[in-house]
């Protein structure tokens, strides 16, 4: 009868089973940004979109969130209040119109940023540069031209022109 079930014996523990606690996995550093973001910025609350080493796009693309490329894209980028990072291995060939750009891999067309552009030593960029704000790290390749905007008309150019197409240009 099934309510008169006797309980069953448990085996006896094995000494293995006492010296062997579950495992528990202590983590020596914690991850680290390959982006350096401000207190205070716009990218310090956004999330980050990965596009991976095997992902290989073609056409347009605009977000709202910070972008890490590690494959290929090639058209046109707009990210205007975010930040774009071109990984080690990134190949990118497009327009680019982000807050900020940070390239570490391969960029091959024109670059506008509202605040910087920063090319790190393994950087490799073939185009023009429009920000307010430039860094290339020594050992870093670069072609192009570099138009570096003050902040004051880039303010003033903001409300008459589209996010991402300030044309502004003061000498």
């Amino acid at each position: 009868m099934l309510w008169n079930k006797k309980p069953q014996a448990m085996p006896p523990e094995t000494p293995e089973s006492e010296t062997f606690p579950p495992a528990i996995h202590e983590v020596d550093e914690p991850m680290t940004d390959t982006i350096r973001k401000e207190p205070g910025s716009i990218a310090s609350h956004a999330t980050q979109t990965i596009m991976g080493r095997s992902v290989v796009m073609r056409g347009d693309l605009s977000g709202g969130e910070d972008l890490l490329i590690e494959g290929q894209l090639e058209g046109t980028i707009n990210l205007a209040d975010h930040c774009l990072t071109v990984g080690q291995n990134g190949r990118v060939t497009a327009e680019v119109h982000a807050r900020q750009v940070v390239i570490l891999g391969s960029v091959q067309g024109n670059i506008t940023a509202g605040e910087k552009v920063d090319i790190r030593k393994s950087g490799h960029v073939v185009g023009d540069l429009v920000s307010t704000g430039i860094s290339i790290e020594e050992g870093a390749y670069f072609k192009g031209s570099i138009d570096i905007l003050r902040e004051d008309a880039l303010k003033e150019s903001r409300p008459h022109a589209a996010p991402g197409s300030v044309k502004t240009v003061l000498s």
